[in-house]
């Protein structure tokens, strides 16, 4: 692993994200060894491909610095972790950056948002329970949350064998619902991202219902459940998986998603609609506010 020093670490938004609320985002590494065949920052449209893995080695001192400075203007604001790249890959266990950014967030009273597929996010149960309890929302989001500290699991599918090929290096499906299990058990904000549903492969009305199901059974707070989009480099690794080992599918892809990089609006809108009733008819909620 390639160990680097960091210019800045908080990336400010122009606006908060109307799915996960964050304000800013922090990334201690880049690169990810889970190695999913969409992620997103494959793809053109976010920047070029990411090669090869590293960290940020003085990711915590630099955001020490960055938000002494917003917290003494209040500007405070949800801190995603995890956006571009898995913040627990297995690095983390001897380099503990995620552990000292959450520390420097604690400190200075920011909420945070951990996106993860990784179990080793347990091990900072601690701090995230008195994250949630300290943190100080933004104004408009005071008593619209349960907690300043929120941890969501991404899952693309149940099904093992098909998470073995779109997510190699990833856990098993199974070990991240346990991980569910495991943060409500500890007291943590938690709920699942089936993000992205795959189109023909885990995106049917039977398969979401199912996964909206077993999050429910998981103790999943509320659940996300979002389309696939292919931009670039993301759209031929894809493709190309497609072609070995789903070669019917291809020509539904294409049909879906024609020279776009997401399928269209009335694709989206029907995954949201279904996702809507099955959430209404599991008692759980759907996305966070």
């Amino acid at each position: 692993m390639l160990r680097v020093e960091a210019k800045s670490i908080l990336n400010k938004h122009r606006r908060r994200d109307p799915w996960f609320l964050d304000d800013y985002s922090v990334n201690p590494y880049y690169g990810c060894p889970f190695g999913c065949v969409y992620c997103y920052v494959r793809g053109g449209r976010y920047g070029s491909s990411v090669r090869g893995i590293g960290a940020k080695v003085n990711a915590p001192e630099v955001l020490e610095r960055q938000l002494r400075r917003r917290a003494r203007r209040g500007e405070y604001g949800i801190i995603a972790l995890g956006t571009s790249t898995e913040p627990y890959m297995p690095q983390e266990r001897e380099l503990r950056l995620t552990r000292a950014v959450l520390e420097v967030i604690l400190r200075h009273r920011f909420p945070v948002h951990v996106l993860t597929k990784s179990s080793l996010v347990i091990r900072d149960a601690d701090l995230l329970a008195e994250i949630g309890d300290r943190a100080i929302l933004p104004p408009d989001l005071e008593g619209r949350l349960e907690s300043g500290a929120m941890v969501t699991v991404s899952l693309s599918t149940l099904d093992e064998d098909i998470a073995r090929i779109f997510e190699p290096g990833a856990p098993p499906p199974s070990e991240r619902l346990d991980l569910m299990l495991r943060l409500r058990s500890a007291g943590i904000f938690a709920g699942v991202a089936y993000i992205p549903v795959l189109p023909f492969i885990s995106d049917s009305e039977d398969c979401v219902r199912r996964m909206i199901r077993a999050a429910k059974e998981h103790g999943a707070a509320y659940v996300f459940v979002g389309a696939l989009t292919l931009f670039g480099e993301c759209k031929r690794s894809f493709y190309a998986v497609l072609s070995s080992r789903f070669q019917e599918l291809l020509p539904k892809y294409r049909r879906l998603f024609g020279p776009r990089g997401e399928p269209p609006k009335t694709y989206q809108a029907e995954l949201d609609s279904v996702a809507r009733r099955a959430c209404a008819e599991e008692g759980v909620r759907y996305m966070l506010i």
